[in-house]
């Protein structure tokens, strides 16, 4: 599967996502994930359980996004530094992150998204 960050439905997921438009980033990278293999596959569920918990976070849904953080975690944590162009490294850490401030009690609204970042 070629992964083009920059047209089609993974770049129109990659700025809904960076808008903060959690869900219809979900539906445009969903398009991609129904018709990958693996390893792909896994790399774009991880992907799309990341944006989908940023989703459940912005309806205060805090058990939601912990639950697909995690599952996320365990699916993207199986890739190298980098896989389809993402830096993977960069977002499990981010998704880490994220993790250990709703764990502590933070405050939901002050969490920024974990970077999806194009390598």
């Amino acid at each position: 599967m070629d992964f083009d960050w920059a047209e089609g439905p993974l770049a129109e997921g990659l700025r809904l996502y960076n808008a903060g438009e959690f869900f219809t980033a979900h539906e445009a990278w969903e398009s991609m994930w129904l018709k990958a293999l693996e390893p792909e596959k896994t790399f774009l569920q991880g992907l799309i359980q990341v944006t989908a918990a940023f989703h459940h976070l912005q309806s205060d849904n805090r058990l939601g996004t912990v639950l697909l953080l995690q599952g996320a975690l365990r699916r993207l944590d199986r890739y190298p530094a980098s896989f389809g162009g993402i830096s993977v490294d960069l977002l499990c850490d981010d998704v880490r992150e994220c993790l250990r401030r709703l764990e502590s009690g933070e405050v939901a609204a002050q969490l920024v998204s974990p970077r999806i970042r194009p390598s």
